[in-house]
């Protein structure tokens, strides 16, 4: 399988720290590469992170508070300034002029195709060799909007079958593009040598309080990355902001089957994780990541065939 991996290049809701900037997500989904949520400070984070402009193809806002937003100026700048030509941006459609405002926040010299594709409702965004991207409308105080990426169902190689059917070597090649392949006088379809793989499936919830749509984009998720800004003890806080609790978050996973939960966007007003990692753990028994500034989230691999 291709890279596919999240790079956290913030984890600060509302107000960045010492110890975590604003929001900022980058999903590497093989060739292609989505900004999530891009806060202040994103550009400089990349370059903590090791990873160039360049790398972006798609910038997925959640919806328009500032620390899901504020660093769209400079990632848009230094687009253009590094060359890239073209890249789409989806966004909550109510929010088209703070988008405006955004991409052209200072003089520059715009070179880069920004290709925007506003959000009106519910449904696929974006598809293609990469799969389907798809939006549902979530519960906060202004519009909001989920994704969920799903890949394609293919089909995985067994080795033993290949062994048996005389396929081997370049010959391997040949029979994915051709789609069979003539062996010792016999022929031998793909189907012959594999057996159905599902696609696999990505989601980022951000601010939300708990409603259907957060458990329809975590639906049997490889990898959900979801908000949980505050701890069981400020729950009022949480449902009257429009956010999630660690507890909550972890209930979502549970509910929807994922394999990999990745909890973010936390508040300022906490320093001792270890708190989000236990009130998760009560409820989710999965593999469980409290995520941190600059950490590489390796989206996990299916079970091969033998």
């Amino acid at each position: 399988m291709s890279n596919r991996e999240l790079i956290v290049l913030g984890t600060g809701s509302q107000v960045p720290s010492r110890a975590r900037n604003h929001n900022g997500y980058l999903l590497r989904w093989d060739s292609m590469g989505l900004l999530f949520d891009p806060g202040e400070g994103t550009q400089r984070q990349l370059i903590f992170a090791g990873v160039p402009v360049s790398a972006i193809n798609r910038i997925c806002l959640t919806h328009f508070h500032g620390d899901h937003c504020l660093g769209v100026p400079g990632v848009v700048q230094r687009l253009s300034l590094d060359g890239v030509e073209r890249v789409h941006a989806h966004y909550p459609a109510s929010g088209r002029a703070y988008f405006e405002r955004l991409r052209h926040a200072s003089v520059f010299h715009e070179t880069t195709e920004l290709v925007e594709r506003p959000i009106g409702g519910d449904g696929v965004v974006a598809d293609g060799e990469f799969g389907e991207l798809s939006a549902l409308r979530l519960d906060h105080p202004v519009e909001a909007y989920g994704y969920r990426l799903v890949e394609p169902d293919g089909r995985s190689l067994v080795p033993r079958l290949l062994q048996r059917h005389g396929v081997h070597g370049p010959d391997v090649g040949t029979l994915l593009r051709e789609g069979s392949l003539t062996v010792g006088g016999n022929t031998v379809t793909v189907e012959d040598v594999s057996v159905p793989r599902s696609g696999q499936k990505f989601a980022f919830v951000m601010d939300t309080r708990l409603c259907d749509n957060a458990f329809a984009l975590a639906e049997d998720a490889d990898l959900l990355v979801i908000e949980a800004t505050f701890l069981d003890s400020e729950a009022d806080l949480a449902e009257r902001y429009g956010h999630l609790t660690a507890r909550q978050a972890a209930r979502v996973a549970r509910e929807s089957g994922v394999h990999t939960l990745v909890l973010a966007h936390f508040s300022q007003r906490y320093s001792n994780m270890a708190e989000f990692r236990a009130q998760a753990a009560e409820v989710f028994d999965g593999e469980l990541v409290i995520a941190h500034d600059l950490a590489r989230i390796p989206v996990p691999r299916r079970s091969r065939p033998e």
